[in-house]
């Protein structure tokens, strides 16, 4: 009989007198991971907490708690050993505790930040795996939803296992439609589930792709850094990229990264083909990096700086930066950004939905553009204003202008905390968000001119607007973040605005346009509430009735938003 693993102090919180909580494993908008320890069983587990914000209404509480549930209920159902395995799902003081095999690891984004891409041998076991775990999943008519390389494990002692099943849904249950259930990752994402079309397994066939595509390459298929309604709108829209190193693994990509759901490669196809790549038995194929190693920067030939690399002021010579692919939160929803890759055309069987819609949806923005264009250009060239000019906001929703063209949405509001890192203070917010659009969380680091923020977007359906919420801890410096978008290449702003907004000690409204191969109008707010720096912002194409809707919907949300705590 083996030694019982050595428990944790006896001072540390227990849950469903059972667990002990030790130390934060990650955290999220949507809870927090605890290494725990199990002191019946006598083994260290992972206890996933759900987090509610002060204030938020019983119902939401509900939905976040039927959130962790269906969690729960996913991966109940599956019995893999690539899947991280559910021991318990525990209550304390009415609350849901998930708890969770703890497998010592680092997520896939971890390893190749810190090793650069995978091998052939590495990606063949990666692949397999994944499809697997897949595979179980299916069979149980589970869709994951959100495959990507910072929800794959590898395990110190070299099993990899899918993780965070989220977002994941049985097909014998009802869609959830509430604005704090996230879709996916906007890099990962497939195209049908971008453009709002029914999700199914197949879904998870194109990420499984584009996650084999990241570790290979080095950067995700599609991305736009702080941008997802740039990255979507790629994703659904744009080319689909080939990688370039991926050797005899790659009409396995291609053959996942198809447009077409009904078209894509097989998960029995993909095992099939991975075989004989695949290592002999017993072979290290992660080991562990020294500490003192540093992190291997993405191919350089792949690089683009980031928004928030350009936020720092241009240095001479510039050097090359890292921009991994993620840091590990832990398995909790999250979202993966690096640098954008060099796209080429893939050839496509046949037309399918998504193809049809594409097309019209390009045939009615040329209308568009055809009838706007002129008149957006002769402004931006003049140097005149793209929007309407500032208004004050007003201190109650009864007051407050609004525009004469363009209808009020409806909104939920929504409650989610903001954690810059995983040491970082908490601060909850409310906001009123258009119904029924996804949202999407990141952190990002540092830069020489601002430091680290967490990121909310909240995404049109149709892609066509974007809504977004940033803080950053300990920085309440209104005109350092505005000098800081001027640099960024091609921005052209408006004379910031003073505006008071209730709760909220200093405020400027700013607009601005960018000016790059799909150029775009922001609107945003940037505001000071005790020591932190909050921006609240609203984006839409330049060329598009939707740059005017964005100034209508930050003039309908501000006043609702909140710091709650």
């Amino acid at each position: 009989m083996s030694t019982p693993e050595t428990p944790p102090p006896a001072r540390s919180r227990v849950i469903a007198g059972r667990y002990r909580l030790e130390h934060v494993l990650g955290n999220g908008s949507m809870g927090t991971v605890w290494a725990a320890y199990d002191e019946f069983l006598q083994r260290k587990v992972a206890v996933k907490e759900v987090l509610l914000p002060p204030g938020i209404p019983p119902g939401e509480a509900d939905a976040l708690r039927e959130r962790t549930l269906r969690e729960a209920r996913a991966i109940a159902v599956l019995s893999h050993p690539n899947v991280v395995t559910l021991h318990d799902i525990a209550r304390q003081d009415g609350e849901p505790f998930v708890v969770m095999e703890l497998v010592p690891s680092r997520s896939l984004a971890e390893v190749v930040r810190q090793q650069g891409p995978l091998s052939t041998q590495q990606t063949a076991a990666v692949a397999d795996a994944v499809a697997a775990g897949l595979e179980a999943a299916h069979r149980a008519g589970i869709t994951h939803r959100d495959v990507k390389p910072g929800n794959v494990l590898v395990g110190d002692s070299g099993q990899i296992k899918l993780t965070d099943f989220g977002i994941a849904r049985n097909v014998a249950e009802n869609t959830m439609t509430s604005t704090g259930i996230m879709l996916g990752s906007p890099a990962y994402i497939a195209p049908e589930v971008a453009s709002g079309q029914e999700v199914t397994p197949a879904a998870d066939l194109w990420s499984l792709g584009a996650t084999l595509y990241a570790v290979v390459e080095g950067v995700p298929p599609y991305d736009a850094d702080d941008d997802p309604l740039a990255t979507v709108t790629e994703v659904v829209h744009g080319d689909v990229p080939r990688p370039t190193t991926a050797g005899p693994l790659e009409p396995v990509i291609t053959g996942l990264m198809v447009k077409d759901p009904d078209a894509r490669m097989s998960l029995a196809e993909v095992r099939r083909r991975l075989r004989p790549l695949l290592p002999e038995p017993g072979t290290v194929l992660f080991p562990l990096p020294s500490p003192d190693a540093p992190p291997v920067a993405p191919p350089q030939q792949k690089q683009r700086r980031s928004l928030s690399q350009q936020f720092a002021p241009p240095k001479t010579p510039a050097p090359p930066t890292d921009t991994p692919l993620a840091n590990d939160p832990g398995p909790l929803p999250f979202m993966v950004t690096s640098s954008q890759p060099v796209r080429a055309a893939t050839p496509r069987r046949r037309r399918g939905k998504v193809g049809t819609a594409v097309l019209a949806l390009t045939a009615a923005v040329i209308v568009v553009v055809s009838m706007a264009g002129g008149f957006v250009l002769t402004r931006y060239l003049g140097g005149q204003a793209l929007l309407p000019s500032a208004v004050a906001f007003a201190s109650t929703p009864s007051t407050q202008p609004t525009s004469t063209t363009v209808t009020k949405l409806p909104t939920t509001r929504v409650h989610a905390k903001a954690i810059v890192t995983n040491n970082g203070s908490v601060a909850d917010f409310a906001l009123d968000v258009p119904t029924g659009w996804p949202q999407f969380n990141q952190n990002r680091t540092a830069t020489d001119s601002l430091p680290a923020r967490a990121q909310f977007f909240f995404l049109r359906p149709d892609g066509s607007e974007e809504l977004s919420v940033q803080r950053f801890q300990n920085f309440p410096k209104v005109a350092a973040y505005i000098d800081a978008v001027k640099a960024v290449p091609g921005v052209v702003m408006q004379s910031p605005t003073s505006a008071q907004v209730p709760g909220f000690t200093e405020g400027q409204q700013i607009e601005y346009a960018q000016n790059s191969a799909k150029p775009q109008s922001t609107i945003a707010m940037v505001l000071v509430k005790g020591n932190d720096l909050w921006v609240v912002g609203a984006k839409a194409p330049v060329a598009s009735p939707a740059s005017s809707e964005a100034r209508a919907l930050l003039l309908q949300i501000v006043p609702q938003f909140q710091v709650t705590g």
